[in-house]
């Protein structure tokens, strides 16, 4: 394993994180691994090196922050050694606060805390926005958990650009934590993050650790007809998408390597990418993804992957996710015009 600064962070993590959204409950996904099978995963991520390990209270309803948890007592060195990461804002509440408002944030936290079994997060992220909440409570809330200890770091997870930096710009106006990472989807078949989103990142230091690096799977040459996961895999359905599978395949065929291996290291390539999150439901999965570390791509190897990509849609969760007419409070409106 090799190891890297979490942006301007004193933190050093893995070059790769684990995730673990893929253990929990059927229920949550039908491919889902119980707690049994994951054990050989979460071996594994320890015995390779990793210690950036990312969830969700929304994973399995938070199943999966308690099978990390109890993962990190088995199998870690100590809670020194660990650097955990999870997410609010995405776990179906009912009541009177929404996703992100401060009374939410103030439960959810200490929910975490108690399902992870440990007293404060490397890292706390917020999920996706929430319509509902103004930013200026948004940042407040995450303020508060940073200065009450259960919290070291915040993070946020796919949204516009212009709504990054309008939090980062709220928070350096108010004094309060700024992010330090951005989670969002970054593959070979979906690189809109390159417009904007990647380039802010890169001139603030902020850490990027995409999600999907290898689309579901589909960068892996091995799911392409899979009926199973045909509900996630809809966003990787155009036709451009197939022409770069085949050309990460027949890269991947001339180095005598694995086309994961190939997709992940031209993730690796990238100054902005910090730690990509891979996730382990076979065995050798991670060994796949550890000897992408090792793959230096050359510029003609890149141009050949990167050609056959043409622009789509920005990809975001509309349920959650504010659009550019869905301004939070006056006060950003205010902040836009100084």
């Amino acid at each position: 394993m090799r190891y890297i600064d979490l942006g301007t962070t004193g933190l050093r993590v893995s070059r790769l994180a684990f995730g673990a959204s893929s253990y929990g409950s059927r229920d949550w996904m039908p491919w889902a691994l119980s707690e049994d099978d994951a054990q050989p995963h979460y071996r594994a991520a320890f015995e390779h090196g990793f210690n950036l390990f990312d969830t969700a209270e929304s994973y399995s309803s938070g199943l999966s922050e308690e099978i990390l948890g109890r993962a990190i007592k088995r199998y870690g060195t100590g809670r020194d050694q660990v650097v955990i990461a999870t997410k609010v804002g995405l776990a179906k509440g009912e009541g009177i606060s929404h996703g992100l408002s401060r009374k939410r944030i103030r439960h959810a936290i200490d929910d975490s805390l108690r399902r992870l079994g440990t007293d404060y997060v490397d890292l706390y992220q917020i999920h996706r926005l929430d319509p509902h909440t103004p930013l200026e409570e948004v940042m407040l809330a995450l303020d508060d958990v940073v200065r009450a200890g259960k919290a070291l770091y915040i993070g946020a997870s796919s949204m516009h650009a212009w709504q990054f930096a309008t939090l980062q710009q709220l928070a350096g106006r108010d004094g309060l934590t700024r992010f330090s990472t951005m989670q969002n989807k970054y593959n070979l078949l979906y690189r809109e993050e390159e417009r904007e989103t990647l380039p802010l990142c890169l001139h603030q230091n902020v850490a990027v650790l995409p999600y999907s690096p290898l689309a579901r799977g589909l960068l892996a040459g091995s799911r392409r007809h899979d009926t199973e996961r045909s509900r996630v895999v809809r966003d990787f359905a155009r036709p451009e998408d197939e022409q770069v599978v085949d050309r990460v395949i027949q890269v991947a065929a001339e180095r005598g390597v694995k086309p994961a291996q190939i997709a992940l290291a031209w993730l690796l390539h990238n100054p902005a990418v910090t730690a990509p999150i891979v996730g382990a439901t076979r065995a050798g999965h991670l060994d796949d993804a550890v000897a992408a570390l090792d793959i230096a791509l050359d510029a003609q190897e890149l141009e050949r992957l990167e050609a056959p990509y043409l622009p789509q849609q920005v990809q975001l969760d509309r349920n959650v996710a504010p659009t550019p007419g869905q301004t939070a409070s006056p006060d950003v409106l205010r902040l836009f015009r100084r």
